[in-house]
């Protein structure tokens, strides 16, 4: 029996405050900041996005600030990842260094949003 899900459509992050994290996402990685639904907000990534809450918003789920660990998939160089933290002084925890992404190896950096959750921006060897 193959698979029943197909694909990745939004991950929820849980934030101390949603407009700090829209513009840290818009400076650091240059996501576009949507609103939805009820002014919710949310960051878009290509056909996917990042929808932002903070704590409590959702009774549904057992949510903590900063807890979010997820990974990016960049087609640019790492070095033009890791210029863009910089300038905006977003301390760069590990990286560049080799991991394993879904598709096979990636080059990866770490760093985390104002929150406390963990990026990491790989790209593809």
């Amino acid at each position: 029996m193959s698979g029943l899900v197909s694909g990745l459509d939004h991950l929820v992050l849980t934030v101390r405050d949603v407009e700090e994290a829209v513009a840290f996402y818009a400076s650091a990685l240059g996501l576009e900041a949507i609103t939805f639904g009820a002014g919710r907000r949310a960051l878009k990534i290509g056909v996917q996005k990042i929808n932002l809450q903070t704590l409590g918003q959702e009774t549904r789920n057992h949510a903590c600030i900063g807890s979010g660990d997820f990974c990016l998939v960049t087609e640019a160089p790492l070095e033009d990842v890791i210029a863009r933290l910089e300038a905006a002084d977003i301390p760069i925890i590990e990286g560049p260094v080799e991991k394993s992404g879904a598709r096979g190896p990636i080059l990866s950096v770490y760093f985390n949003d104002p929150a406390g959750n963990l990026i990491e921006v790989s790209r593809y060897v």
